[in-house]
């Protein structure tokens, strides 16, 4: 039950430092959708934005926390999320959570190719002078001729291979931090002495007091830990090739709390800004960075701003978005769907999805979106994390991990763990009634972690006492046992 993309990586391919670590979380951080879901927060949490900017970087240490536990199981056993997954859902049931991550991860695959096509139609409007054209499925020309380039250069990147990605990463996470100190001075020198008190009240609401905004708090928490969603639960991906877990954890804290608060200080400073340089304050606040430039009528910036704004999206769609996918996909069927194949898979139907996000997706708002797709994925991270460090005491046998033998510990009920189907299956159901129920709408911001705890929960009341332990013999062992190819 494996291919050499889903096998253990040696200590010769264990070549990740904490810098390749951080700059998975930067560039995850700095894209386009995670700029425009902070400055919606700001904009619609009702709150001082003083408030907002403490309750994201309180989601930061919290997700660090997270992925320092989801993370730790793939250092040590050199194997991805897709394999991790079997120990709690059999060694087929494993196909279940990969497929569940694997259309999670298609669908922000199209957001954030969408995302990131604004930033090259802001520099071919910036030298083409925003030429007029007609539009279909809400893109004009140069809208679905941005997509198309975002898409074929993703694909290109994809096929350049894992070490590619790693350089690639590494120059795009400190440029967008280039760009964005830069727009932020520009807008601040024109705003002179009202930025600062615009930032903490220019987007309040005085009606939001009491137990509103303590709700409306720990919401914004809710709604950042679900934007990470994704890469919470599949983040063994990439700490498989960590040299060693505590390069992992100084990676995670320093790509986390603290290249989250830099960035979201950037993106309060630079929302707030413009709402009172280009808009005066009045009406709807522009919460896509792209905008904003196109405001500063600079070709210069606008073509730089795009560059980087496209590099740190494209850097976060590989990361999240694109090889968590091939590898869930190659997991469904290892002998036919190898890891690149997956890749082609994940192009075409994310390219369905953004093309689709204008006309029909953007409707229900980013927001909604990220907690539903959070709630999906949250009983999962609950399974594996209480499945790892509570029913098995950290004990998993590598060897097993590959085996179809009837009589191994993962192989419960022809390869698939029911009762975790089960223990997910109904944590899922809830976490998302919470964000689409009117009545359950208080409990929307709190999804993602209503659903792990559920999740966990569950998966814990029916395994008591049901996991066979790894035999003595394997669970120290590194090295795939014999499986049918």
């Amino acid at each position: 039950m494996h291919n050499k993309d889903l096998g253990p990586v040696g200590p010769e391919e264990k070549r990740w430092g904490w810098f390749e670590i951080f700059n998975v979380w930067t560039n995850d951080v700095q894209s386009l959708a995670g700029y425009t879901l902070a400055a919606s927060l700001f904009i619609g949490a009702g709150i001082n934005g003083w408030y907002v900017f403490a309750a994201i970087i309180l989601a930061g240490v919290f997700v660090n926390w997270l992925v320092n536990l989801s993370g730790a199981p793939s250092v040590r056993h050199g194997v991805p999320y897709a394999v991790m997954a079997r120990p709690s859902m059999g060694v087929l049931g494993a196909r279940f959570p990969a497929m569940v991550r694997g259309v999670v991860a298609i669908f922000w695959y199209g957001a954030q190719t969408y995302f990131a096509s604004t930033a090259v139609a802001l520099a071919f409007n910036a030298a083409l002078n925003s030429p007029q054209t007609g539009t279909f499925l809400g893109l004009d020309v140069i809208g679905w001729v941005s997509y198309v380039i975002v898409a074929l250069i993703q694909v290109w990147l994809f096929t350049r291979g894992i070490g590619t990605i790693a350089r690639f990463l590494n120059f795009a996470g400190p440029a967008v931090y280039v760009v964005m100190t830069v727009l932020l001075i520009v807008i601040w020198v024109r705003a002179g002495s009202d930025l600062l008190p615009a930032v903490g009240t220019i987007f309040s609401n005085q009606d939001v007091t009491g137990w509103a905004a303590i709700s409306a708090f720990v919401g914004v928490v809710g709604t950042m830990v679900a934007y990470f969603a994704a890469v919470i639960i599949n983040f063994g991906d990439f700490s498989r090739f960590s040299k060693t877990e505590r390069s992992m954890r100084l990676g995670n804290f320093t790509g986390l709390p603290l290249s989250l608060a830099f960035f979201t200080f950037l993106s309060l400073f630079i929302t707030a800004g413009a709402y009172v340089v280009f808009q005066g304050g009045t009406g709807e606040p522009m919460d896509n960075p792209t905008d904003i430039v196109a405001q500063t009528e600079s070709v210069i910036l606008a073509i730089v701003a795009a560059i980087t704004f496209l590099l740190a999206t494209v850097g976060i769609n590989l990361v999240a978005n694109f090889i968590p996918p091939a590898y869930d996909l190659a997991n469904l069927a290892p002998q036919k769907i190898s890891f690149r194949t997956g890749g082609y898979i994940t192009a075409v139907i994310g390219f369905i999805i953004g093309a689709l996000w204008v006309a029909v997706i953007e409707q229900i708002g980013l927001p909604t979106f990220v907690d539903t797709l959070g709630a999906l994925l949250a009983p999962l991270y609950g399974v594996l994390i209480v499945d790892y460090c509570i029913i098995r005491r950290s004990q998993i046998s590598t060897p097993d991990l590959f085996s179809m033998d009837p009589t191994g510990p993962y192989y419960y009920t022809r390869g698939w763990n029911l009762r975790a189907i089960a223990a997910f299956g109904i944590a899922a159901i809830f976490a998302v009634l919470t964000v689409w129920v009117p009545a359950l709408a208080a409990l929307a911001g709190f999804a993602w972690i209503i659903g792990a705890a559920l999740g966990g929960l569950f998966y814990w009341l029916v395994m008591r006492g049901q996991a066979t332990p790894p035999s003595q013999t394997t669970q120290q062992t590194t090295t795939p046992a014999a499986a049918p190819q």
